[in-house]
């Protein structure tokens, strides 16, 4: 089914080519709120859920939350199993998955849970444990 072009879809995709890195509908949705476009998250969902079928944007879950890439992409997280903290890691080499999957990575979303190092040294009564580590953000760095 060919859905026609209409001033909404036109501009919610002038705002995600603007957008870098991964972004949610809920930023979209801010994003067009200054410019009292009167788009609603709803229309923002299902034009999101279109262009993913159409491999135009790319969903990854994050936190249990969708969010999206304009570019296929590794999206990969440590979080602490003690303050639930998310840290955002890249792997560049997925060389150790050959043999053992049958086809071609075209990208990972993963999730790696444990304790980070300043929770594994510190007890916690002590300074708010993993302080050291970003939080997680899907705005471009």
């Amino acid at each position: 089914m060919i859905s026609r072009q209409t001033k909404q879809k036109a501009l919610l995709s002038k705002h995600i080519v603007a957008k870098k890195g991964f972004f949610t509908a809920e930023e979209l949705l801010h994003d067009l709120g200054s410019n009292d476009s009167g788009i609603g998250i709803a229309t923002i969902y299902r034009f999101l859920k279109a262009e993913a079928k159409a491999h135009r944007l790319y969903p990854y879950i994050c936190d249990r939350r969708t969010v999206y890439s304009q570019t296929m992409q590794s999206h990969c997280h440590f979080e602490c199993e003690k303050t639930g903290k998310i840290v955002h890691f890249t792997i560049n080499n997925l060389d150790f998955l050959k043999g053992k999957i049958p086809g071609n990575i075209t990208s990972i979303n993963l999730i790696v849970k444990g304790v980070c190092d300043s929770c594994g040294t510190l007890s916690s009564k002590k300074k708010n444990c993993c302080s050291h580590l970003s939080t997680h953000s899907h705005a471009a760095k």
